[in-house]
């Protein structure tokens, strides 16, 4: 027997703008709003296909829908080989028409991505985009109104932010390993050059000065004592003496 005839599964247009309007203002009540921080490769490795230099230029605020309510999802905090890692997870819905209206027309991007950030003002974290369900419905009246993104916690790995929010800025530069976002500008905002055409680095940069564990000189130092290449490599640059 057919299904009723007067209800359709898939419904007009009309119908499908209610439900998107509708979701809109439930998200506009119940959600946060958040900056969208889209990621620029500055330089990627052709051998590896994968991002050198990453940079963070913009910040969009977007309205959007925090799924866990309850507290963070994910692995929590654990002790890993590589010591305490924190991998809280959190969930982010947002309407595709004010994606679109709000974010993606001003930066050209079809929708969300991976490797995007979003910043979460109430705890002034910074979440990293690790994957988006573009299809968090089974067709809704015939249509997808929303986007789910999953986030965790963002680890950096000496990205530069300029997006102009210095709650952002100011702090995830402060631990960046990077010099260059160290280099000393003019009033332009251009980096400052030398006659070789070296940057000019602020003189209080010092990465044991951003990591307070790290030990590069110890490293240097100890090594230079005990490894000797000149056996196995003619090239080495320590000399043999007779």
């Amino acid at each position: 027997m057919a299904t009723n005839q007067y209800f359709q599964q898939y419904s007009t247009a009309t119908e499908q703008s209610l439900i998107n309007d509708l979701i809109i203002e439930a998200i506009k009540i119940y959600g946060v709003d958040m900056y969208y921080l889209p990621r620029t490769i500055d330089n990627r490795s052709t051998t590896w296909n994968e991002s050198v230099l990453t940079s963070y230029n913009s910040a969009w605020v977007a309205e959007m829908y925090i799924r866990n309510v309850d507290g963070f999802a994910g692995d929590g905090e654990f002790l890993s080989k590589f010591g305490v890692e924190i991998r809280d997870q959190i969930v982010f819905t947002m309407a595709q028409s004010q994606w679109t209206s709000e974010v993606g027309s001003h930066i050209s991007q079809s929708r969300p991505l991976e490797g995007d950030c979003i910043f979460f003002p109430f705890t002034n974290s910074l979440f990293q985009i690790k994957y988006v369900n573009v299809k968090p419905i089974f067709f809704q009246l015939g249509a997808l109104q929303t986007y789910d993104i999953t986030c965790e916690l963002y680890e950096g790995s000496s990205e530069r932010f300029n997006t102009g929010i210095d709650a952002i800025d100011s702090v995830y530069n402060a631990f960046s390993l990077d010099q260059n976002v160290f280099d000393l500008l003019d009033e332009s905002g251009n980096p400052l050059l030398t006659e070789d055409g070296q940057y000019i680095i602020a003189e209080e940069y010092s990465i044991e000065a951003v990591d307070k564990f790290a030990q590069n000189d110890q490293f240097v130092s100890g090594g230079a004592d005990f490894i000797d290449f000149t056996e196995i490599d003619p090239f080495s640059e320590r000399a043999t003496v007779s």
